[in-house]
């Protein structure tokens, strides 16, 4: 994605056509530039991310598991 086309796409995200799909979402309460900040990153990046989360999420399990078993 060129920088000019980002930018197109996240202008239509921050302020969305109204009755399009993108502002129902807004409207449902999706925080789009979430979505905005996510774009920003390379693939590579937003899989490093992911599996960071993922490993996070799997100590937390682990942590309940050892709390919930005394």
């Amino acid at each position: 994605m060129t920088p000019e086309e980002f930018e197109r796409a996240a202008e239509r995200l921050r302020n969305p056509r109204p009755g399009s799909r993108i502002a129902a979402a807004k409207e449902y309460g999706i925080d789009l530039t979430l979505l905005i900040e996510q774009l920003r990153l390379s693939p590579e990046e937003r899989l490093r991310n992911l599996e960071e989360t993922a490993e996070q999420l799997e100590k937390w399990r682990e942590a309940f598991r050892g709390r919930s078993s005394r």
